[in-house]
């Protein structure tokens, strides 16, 4: 059993070292090429001293960026993927919570970080890549690694409007990496094609896989999912024959009838995970690629991206919902109804205990607590579980059934979305007196009934541009001359509900 992910790339850099690893729009690394960049990367970071301490990574989404994610790997320490597009407001909390040792950029990337007016150190990738690489010092660190070391962070929206850093050990991910390879019968033969940004956790997969296997990912440029044609074209011009992506990036395929005009043959292998699936859109898909494999994947990133998986092997009428099946490998999911097991047909709160299990979240002691709890199950022994906050049942074929969420979190677009975050963010525009956010999982669109006679909703789109990403805007905006309220004073979420659906009638 390997220790450390590391020990995937040594291994295949040995096997294919001249075979491409990761290629994009304009550069491609091959393995040999990947590792010794790698290293130079790793061998620099050395001299900060740290075991085991946060690296930021924010760079373009581009092959050089894993480099630098597995340089970081090399110095004894792990990583955080910062997306230069955030707001600065949101990139700045994170580092609050974080405190990296080093924010580590690119060129293109030099712009936003003197945006940022970031107090703490930052490097150049193209600056250090040509570090000569100390094998002796890499190696005395590699001495003393253990599985159960951090390999990344990725922050997720916090319900305070705090983002939340659930920290992801080696092991855990070689434990996602083997099942799914295993699973999926991933070889060098794979081409994929990643559509997952490097800060959101499905990209794991993808590069994990790349590294174990010898499969080259390739990096499709964001754009193309805006002009269906163009990306079906792509995937036949790259001959990509496994994608693994959000169910929206599907939906827009089927929705422009693009499947009737292109619909390329190498595609073999097609996952969805991160959000619901439409069954009537993948039954689009399905019609077009009856010889595919088709998966239907679930997994919070405290689960370390996966931890239930449906290999699609029957038929589903339009709206019937596709099951999210059953438990990864060294991965036990339950269902409880308070503090015992629900029973067939019954809804209750999703559960996860296993390997895959993230310690908690970075310098949250209080957020950890609330989500990874002692198993009521169990009182023998301490064994922590993780609580999803997802509401799921069993059907008739005793596979999980996903039905909503139980909180206000939300997963829209494919990121995961505490609407308290939003509405943190708007309550602090001046011109707001009041706001808050539900979610209409049917249309899938945010609303935000917000309080305040000169706060035009131009306004607040424009103030929260600084705030929180694009993909957080509210789609619909309700102004209130007050928000109704329960008993105890809390905002009565289910009145607006009744607000909305009756203006909707």
């Amino acid at each position: 059993m390997i220790r450390n992910i590391l020990e995937y790339l040594e291994a295949t850099a040995t096997k294919f070292p001249e075979k491409i690893a990761f290629t994009g729009k304009e550069e491609a690394l091959t393995f040999q090429e990947l590792l010794i960049l790698s290293k130079r990367i790793g061998t620099f970071l050395l001299r900060y001293g740290k075991r085991n301490a946060p690296v930021a990574v924010m760079m373009e989404k581009t092959p050089k960026s894993v480099a630098a994610f597995l340089g970081c790997v090399f110095s004894g320490n792990f990583y955080t993927p910062i997306d230069s597009t955030m707001p600065k407001e949101r990139i700045l909390s994170i580092f609050q919570t974080l405190q990296p040792q080093v924010l580590l950029i690119d060129e293109k990337s030099k712009k936003a970080a003197e945006y940022l007016e970031y107090a703490g150190e930052t490097v150049v990738f193209e600056e250090i890549a040509t570090t000569e690489v100390a094998e002796e010092a890499l190696a005395k660190i590699r001495k003393s690694a253990i599985d159960a070391d951090p390999l990344y962070a990725l922050f997720t929206s916090g319900s305070t409007g705090v983002p939340k850093g659930v920290i992801i050990t080696h092991h855990s991910v070689i434990n996602l990496t083997e099942w799914y390879t295993e699973t999926f019968d991933i070889t060098e033969k794979e081409t994929i094609g990643n559509q997952a940004p490097f800060y959101f956790d499905s990209s794991v997969k993808d590069i994990y896989a790349v590294l174990k296997t010898g499969a080259t990912m390739e990096i499709i440029p964001k754009q193309l999912f805006s002009f269906p044609i163009k990306l079906m074209e792509y995937l036949e011009e790259k001959k990509i024959n496994y994608v693994d992506w959000v169910p929206s990036a599907f939906c827009i395929v089927a929705n422009t009838g693009t499947l009737e005009k292109i619909a390329p043959q190498c595609l073999k292998k097609i996952a969805f995970c991160g959000e619901i699936m439409p069954t009537k859109q993948y039954n689009m898909w399905r019609k077009k690629y009856p010889q595919a494999v088709f998966a239907n994947i679930y997994g919070p990133t405290e689960a370390t991206v996966d931890c239930t998986y449906y290999i699609v092997d029957r038929e589903f009428a339009d709206d019937e919902p596709l099951p999210i099946g059953y438990p990864c490998r060294n991965t036990d999911i339950f269902i409880l109804n308070g503090d015992r097991l629900a029973k067939e047909g019954e809804t209750g709160e999703l559960c996860i205990r296993g390997r895959c299990l993230a310690p908690g979240y970075y310098n949250n002691p209080e957020k950890t607590e609330e989500a990874f709890i002692q198993n009521p199950l169990n009182l023998h022994y301490p064994e922590k579980i993780y609580k999803t906050g997802d509401i799921a049942k069993y059907n008739e074929y005793g596979e999980i059934i996903f039905l909503a969420r139980k909180d206000h979190q939300i997963k829209h677009m494919g990121h995961r979305i505490e609407l308290g975050e939003i509405e943190a963010a708007v309550n602090s525009i001046d011109l707001v007196k009041n706001g808050a956010c539900i979610y209409d999982s049917e249309t899938q669109k945010i609303i935000l009934f917000y309080c305040g006679s000169e706060a035009t909703q131009s306004y607040i789109l424009k103030k929260l541009k600084d705030k929180v990403p694009k993909y957080m805007f509210p789609n619909v905006m309700l102004q209130l001359e007050e928000m109704p309220h329960t008993l105890n004073g809390k905002i009565d979420r289910l009145r607006l509900k009744e607000y909305y659906d009756r203006k909707n009638d």
